[in-house]
């Protein structure tokens, strides 16, 4: 072959995947890129931690961008006042054999404006050419008739987790009315105020709304895609639980000098009792946790066989120069149980640290579950490693008598939990999904039997008796529950498309 052939056939080559890319992933036009941003922007400085009035603006915001779609929109609230309603969408496709609900949540996690870098506020976005950790600039939006590039981020609480959920279901029904498309199957839309907060009042809503929110499929737009940046799958999710722990010292705080050595410090004892349940490589040391696991199915574990390998780019990504679990990989390792130290709290650090013994020290926990996992069975087996350390346990502060009668205290408290869940991967609409997934995209297509966060799945699949997938659009590194939350522009524009054509071919 010459030199010259194999140019031309390397060009027509080149030119042939660049079609095939411009067809799959079609790019937005600059002025709707404006349009979609200023849009999000503005979805996204709407603060969402749950104080009524700001969730009732949101619920305003999304029933606003609904109204383009010429869907039947209605708002569905728990019997209880000043809950985070669910907001719903119905467009009915003559002749459809299936009905398919597409969910995404529009609040968000506390947040701790301090903690955030300076320049960044959670609820007044701002526009970073890359991620500011790494090297990133704030920067001014590009003008009129200008594109945005792809790397750029979009800093604020919410962007990642999960507004960009709930922005890309809704503008790819509204492309497809706008072109005057159907899609294949009736497409339902739900957005929910309250899945950071354990989706408490959902099931009550789902009850009261069973023929309404009838569907035969849902899919979640929630989390971010494989660290790789390829677009992703999941078949399941962890369940969740959260915990907190209270031990308590003297009933007033003591100079150190005068009662150190001599005064129970209640911080100590808390981490002392804390070291007692996991070990130095992650594994929990709680009598029972793992017993009630269900492993991965073969078909799962062929699965989970092809997910790239790249744990080591991402722990140096991250810092890390060791990671837990004893040589398992981060995917094995989320189908474990696991118990997560969310925060510490006895009296005052930095400049506000003071010489005493303190009266109390807690912990907060995160008790992530995994399929055959009860998350009430759960708490039973940490209340029970509790008292075998010698604490008394109780669900109040003690009283007095309490205090006198016993050496060691601590108070266990817990929200409502849910279990996890995890969708079949070889069901017909499993099938159907991925291949959907993959022709949106030039990217090979990572299929997940779970994702290591938790949503309110197992209330859904019980109350409504449908299957669930979920389909996440955000960047892996866009710092979802924490300071400094972000989205990267193109997976915005990535997802779009990625629901668009699933919402024509399903």
């Amino acid at each position: 072959m010459t030199k010259a052939l194999r140019l031309s056939i390397s060009c027509c080559l080149m030119l042939h995947f660049a079609a095939t890319a411009q067809q799959k992933q079609p790019v937005l036009p600059i002025e709707k890129q404006h349009q979609l941003y200023n849009e999000f922007k503005a979805f996204c400085s709407i603060p969402n931690t749950g104080e009524p009035a700001q969730m009732e603006r949101n619920v305003q915001f999304i029933t606003g961008m609904l109204k383009e779609t010429g869907m039947k929109i209605q708002v569905l609230r728990a019997t209880q006042p000043n809950i985070p309603p669910l907001v719903f969408a119905e467009l009915t496709v003559p002749g459809a054999k299936r009905t398919v609900l597409f969910y995404a949540h529009y609040d968000g996690q506390p947040v701790t404006p301090a903690a955030w870098a300076k320049g960044i506020a959670p609820f007044e976005p701002v526009l970073y050419s890359a991620p500011f950790d790494k090297g990133g600039q704030l920067m001014a939006e590009p003008a009129a008739g200008e594109a945005f590039a792809g790397d750029l981020r979009l800093y604020a609480r919410g962007a990642g987790d999960d507004k960009a959920g709930v922005m890309t279901i809704i503008e790819a029904c509204r492309q497809l009315v706008k072109e005057g498309k159907q899609p294949a199957s009736n497409i339902k839309l739900l957005f929910e105020g309250e899945e950071e907060k354990g989706s408490t009042h959902l099931a009550e809503i789902l009850e009261a709304n069973k023929d309404l929110l009838a569907a035969d499929d849902w899919i979640i737009a929630d989390g971010p895609v494989h660290p790789s940046g390829k677009p992703e799958i999941s078949f399941g999710v962890r369940g969740d639980v959260n915990v907190e722990i209270t031990t308590y010292g003297p009933n007033r705080p003591l100079h150190s000098g005068h009662y150190g050595n001599w005064a129970p410090n209640p911080a100590w004892r808390l981490v002392q009792l804390l070291a007692t349940m996991r070990n130095n490589s992650g594994h929990v040391l709680i009598k029972n946790w793992y017993t009630d696991v269900v492993p991965f199915t073969p078909e799962e574990k062929a699965a989970v066989a092809k997910i790239p390998k790249d744990e080591q780019v991402l722990a140096a990504s991250l810092g890390l120069a060791k990671t837990e679990g004893s040589g398992e990989t981060q995917i094995a390792l989320l189908n474990q149980p696991s118990l997560n130290i969310n925060g510490l709290q006895s009296a005052d650090v930095g400049s506000l640290s003071r010489n005493v013994i303190p009266t109390t020290a807690t912990a907060a926990l995160d008790l992530r579950l995994v399929l055959g996992n009860d998350w009430q069975r759960q708490i039973d087996k940490l209340v029970k490693h509790v008292e075998a350390q010698g604490y008394f346990v109780t669900d109040h502060d003690p009283t007095a008598e309490e205090r006198l009668q016993h050496a060691l205290i601590a108070k266990i408290t817990h929200g409502t939990g849910y279990n996890a869940q995890r969708t079949p991967m070889s069901l017909p609409f499993s099938q159907e999904l991925i291949k959907a997934v993959q022709a949106g995209t030039t990217k090979p297509v990572v299929v997940l039997p779970g994702t290591g966060g938790s949503l309110p799945l197992k209330i859904i699949e019980d109350k409504m008796g449908v299957h669930i997938v979920i389909v996440p659009i955000a960047n892996y590194d866009d710092n979802q529950h924490a300071e400094n939350e972000n989205l990267r522009l193109q997976n915005l524009w990535d997802g779009i498309c990625e629901y668009r054509v699933i919402m024509e071919r399903l």
